[in-house]
Order: C-alpha cells, then structure tokens, then sequence
C-alpha cells in the first residue's frame, strides 16, 4: 500500500487546464488587438509589451499538462543535441568538395543529355 501512495503522490495534478488554455489564448488574442489598436504609438513599446505577453502566456502554458510534456521533451532534445558527435573541420570541407564536385558532374551529364535529345528531337522534327 505504500508503493501505491508513493506512485501516486509523484504525479503532478494539472487543474483547469482549459481555463489555462482560454487564460493564454485571451492574452495573445489581446496583445495582437492591442498592437494593433495602438499602432500609432512606438514600435519599439509594442514588441516590447508584446515579447513581455509572450513570456507570460508561455508561463501558463508551461502550468498545462501539454505544456509540461513539451518542456519535457525539449530538454530531452537538448540532452540528445550534446550526444552528437560533430565532424572535424576537415571531414567538413571533403565532404562539401564531394557533394559540390558531384553536383557540377551531374550539371553537364543533363546539360549533354538535353543538348543531345533537343538535337535528336530537331533532326526528327525537321
């Protein structure tokens, strides 16, 4: 019974979720109203007010369930980012030679390849 009550005290239980979602939608719905209601004032107070709206409604968002998987699986993502192993600098420039090299070989195939088949094309027709 204890192993029960310890599993379910780990879960955190997201409420009003829904007035969360409506809380972060009115807010953004909002500040896209009032940018452009007060569209005479200074841009610079508008991003300003509106970079501010975002942070806020991206702190309730983050209070949802959804948004709480989100930001789970964003620092998952970080975590994998660390594990990549980049390529040297060398390793970088070959394999951009290859891949430019490759292309401009692939350039004058169909460039012969249409100079022959329009010239095909042009002794069939006439």
């Amino acid at each position: 019974m204890g192993v029960e009550m310890s599993a379910a005290t780990d879960e955190k239980i997201y409420r009003f979720d829904g007035v969360k979602w409506a809380l972060v939608a009115l807010l953004l719905g909002g500040a896209i109203y009032g940018n452009y209601y007060f569209s005479a004032e200074p841009f610079l107070y508008r991003v300003l007010v509106l970079v501010v709206v975002a942070l806020v409604s991206a702190a309730i968002a983050l209070q949802t369930a959804k948004g709480a998987d989100f930001w789970a699986l964003a620092k998952g993502a970080k975590v994998e980012a660390g594990r990549v192993v980049w390529p040297t600098r060398q390793e970088r420039n070959q394999t951009t030679l290859v891949v430019v090299a490759f292309v401009l070989v692939m350039a004058i195939l169909l460039w012969g390849l249409d100079a022959f088949f329009g010239w095909l094309a042009a002794m069939i027709i006439g």
